[in-house]
């Protein structure tokens, strides 16, 4: 039997786990929520670096892996090619593109942490939409600053620094009113690419705010590369040897 492992964590991979029938599993590495609405497997965790997914992968008699993980998960993707390589598992991978400037844009790239800082030095109202990271670094912010973190997680932040946990889709008059409440004068963001964050962009775009963007990790090839989930989730079940009709 043809079993597949899906990497995710991201919208795109849980698009395509709904069509995943009970015979394969959807990873998750344990962030966000859990969904209770599919009807494959659901396994949270780690897998115990490349070795790990090396037994896992024979020991569950796995075919095909699919890594829709998020494109900054580059850790994840190296070890999802380099065990599949080992056990020779097929490997396809979801990499959605990455946004590009717009006529009006502002961006400012930074390659890791210590250029985000010295890109935001001369602003006062930053909103980070990089996920977990800026809260490890609550202690160095300047007095000059202060901090509005958007991430999954719920946090307390402190005396310089709101933690705004919630999930997108975002959309323009949600995120035109957390950068009014916040006075929000740049933003951070990861160049995740996809609809359902780049409202912040067209906020930032509209007030002619800069945008510190992260640059994304090299990742590794696969053997299929697909620019969104609908067209590997099509692909997945034709290589299952299933139909599938597009919702409308």
């Amino acid at each position: 039997m043809k079993r597949v492992l899906l990497l995710g964590g991201t919208g795109d991979a849980l698009a395509i786990a709904r069509a995943l029938p009970d015979a394969h599993v959807y990873s998750l590495a344990g962030l966000g929520r859990v969904p209770a609405d599919l009807a494959c497997a659901v396994r949270v965790g780690g897998f115990g670096g490349i070795d790990g997914l090396v037994r896992y992968l024979c020991d569950e008699k796995i075919a095909l892996v699919v890594d829709a993980t998020h494109p900054y998960a580059a850790q994840m993707s190296r070890h999802a090619h380099e065990a599949c390589a080992i056990a020779r598992v097929a490997l396809w991978a979801v990499r959605r593109p990455a946004w590009q400037p717009q006529p009006g844009d502002d961006w400012r790239e930074a390659s890791d942490w210590r250029a985000i800082v010295e890109r935001i030095a001369a602003f006062h109202r930053p909103l980070f939409t990089l996920g977990r990271e800026p809260l490890a670094h609550l202690h160095e912010i300047p007095a000059s600053q202060y901090w509005t973190i958007r991430c999954l997680d719920a946090h307390p932040g402190n005396a310089r620094a709101k933690i705004v946990d919630a999930r997108g889709p975002f959309d323009l008059d949600g995120e035109r009113a957390l950068f009014d409440a916040a006075r929000i004068d740049v933003v951070i963001s990861k160049n995740s690419g996809g609809r359902a964050t780049e409202a912040k962009l067209a906020v930032a775009r509209e007030r002619g705010l800069p945008v510190v963007m992260l640059a994304r990790p090299a990742l590794p090839a696969a053997d299929r590369i697909f620019d969104d989930a609908a067209s590997a989730r099509d692909a997945l079940l034709q290589w299952l040897g299933q139909t599938h009709t597009s919702e409308t």
